[in-house]
């Protein structure tokens, strides 16, 4: 069918296939408008979270934006008063611990997206959400001691150069603890008005009465009595290279300490598929972000049990009688942050476990994760061992995600994502991505 069309002297004929490239065409404008107005929405940032206290103004309870000090000194010393320039963090004067839940990783930090490919993915790190604990926090507090029990220098370790670093941790986290969760932590002051020298677990009883006495394992077994976080830490050598020097590494899930200890990046990310491409630009960043600029990313695989510190199906197989939805998907959330006495890189890993049949009304997660296992990388996908597990997973999300779609949680998108193959530009997507301020 053809369709004739005057315009003065000029005559346009349009063939049913002109008008499906219009429509093509209408649809690309329409998305890249839109997503034009996405960006210019405030983002996540700057609106307080659920899982903060949200009585009176919003103004008020605003989380406090990041303020920046100038940075070094004559001569080019840091200057290391107070936490390295960042405000004090919000304080969660109404936490139940009994109630207490992390943001949903799901949907922080584009954890999951595709394409999928190796990439930093990082972004700015508001100072509310370096640390943050759940209601398995006497479960993970408990997990470490026992596998630092068992373990010992395999999961906690430091080199000399990295002691002093240790301390300064501590005494990063005494600082913030108490101001953050005071109904969990109390200070210790020698003086109100400096910093606090000490920290009370109030859930645990324990207490460390001046933290500037501790260094090295030490001042990290201390650490690991306060938070579910592990941190791995890291020190720039005069070769301008960044070196593993020692951390508090008790639930990697796939890797030890004690093989990667005073590796340098490129050696400490070996086996990683692509990380060559990225090497310079990853060393660069953790060389020159400064104590007042931290970051955040996070990282996921399929696993198939809570053993956080070495979970069976990286060196073994999925239990043949395991149903998918008894898989989890772990979700690490990292975070960066540079020390402004030491210069130390701290890089905090809080692992979340997620149960695979617990994402059946989490609107796309099953697609995308379905998506990613059939079509991305496959070196990559090899990296996360998903050979174990992908012939069981896949048919279970597909499933689910037919389920979804039944239910309207999600409406057929399909023509969009053939035309753009960015799941990101759909409007569904778009709403999974604002349930970043959301709880569990």
């Amino acid at each position: 069918m053809a369709h004739t069309f005057e315009f003065g002297s000029v005559s346009i004929t349009f063939q049913w296939h002109n008008y499906v490239a219009l429509a093509i065409l209408s649809a690309v404008v329409i998305l890249s408008l839109s997503r034009i107005w996405r960006a210019r929405l405030p983002r996540n940032g700057d609106v307080p979270t659920r899982r903060d206290d949200l009585s009176g103004s919003s103004e008020k309870n605003a989380p406090k934006p990041l303020r920046y000090g100038s940075g070094k000194l004559e001569g080019g010393a840091w200057d290391a008063k107070g936490p390295g320039y960042l405000p004090d963090p919000d304080p969660l004067s109404n936490l139940d611990l009994s109630t207490a839940s992390v943001r949903d990783y799901v949907y922080v930090n584009k954890v999951l997206r595709y394409p999928y490919f190796q990439t930093m993915a990082h972004q700015p790190m508001h100072i509310n959400d370096w640390i943050e604990i759940d209601r398995e926090y006497k479960w993970y507090l408990d997990e470490k001691a026992r596998v630092i029990r068992e373990q010992g220098k395999v999961v906690i370790d430091s080199l000399p150069e990295n002691d002093a670093a240790c301390t300064e941790l501590l005494e990063t986290l005494a600082d913030y603890l108490p101001k953050r969760f005071p109904t969990m932590f109390d200070a210790i002051y020698d003086n109100p008005s400096e910093p606090a020298i000490g920290i009370v677990n109030k859930v645990t009883g324990e207490s460390f009465p001046d933290v500037r006495t501790l260094s090295g394992v030490d001042a990290l077994l201390a650490v690991s009595r306060l938070v579910q976080d592990d941190f791995l830490m890291g020190r720039e050598r005069p070769d301008g290279k960044i070196y593993l020097v020692g951390g508090l590494i008790v639930f990697p899930g796939s890797y030890l300490l004690s093989e990667k200890i005073g590796q340098p990046l490129h050696e400490l990310h070996g086996s990683v598929p692509h990380f060559n491409k990225m090497l310079m630009s990853v060393e660069r960043t953790m060389a020159r972000f400064a104590p007042d600029r931290p970051f955040e990313r996070a990282s996921w695989m399929i696993v198939d049990d809570r053993e956080l510190f070495w979970h069976n199906i990286i060196s073994g197989m999925m239990p043949a009688d395991m149903h998918p939805k008894d898989l989890f998907l772990r979700i690490d959330h990292q975070t960066f942050r540079k020390l402004p006495k030491t210069r130390g890189i701290m890089f905090g890993v809080h692992p979340v476990l997620k149960r695979i049949g617990d994402l059946a009304d989490s609107p796309l997660v099953p697609a995308l994760l379905a998506k990613i296992h059939t079509e991305a990388d496959r070196e990559l996908m090899g990296y996360k061992k998903s050979e174990k597990y992908t012939g069981v997973l896949v048919p279970y999300l597909q499933k689910l995600t037919e389920q979804q779609i039944a239910k309207g949680l999600v409406r057929m998108y399909l023509m969009v994502v053939l035309l753009s193959n960015r799941p990101d530009d759909v409007e569904e997507v778009a709403r999974f991505r604002e349930r970043a301020n959301m709880t569990t």
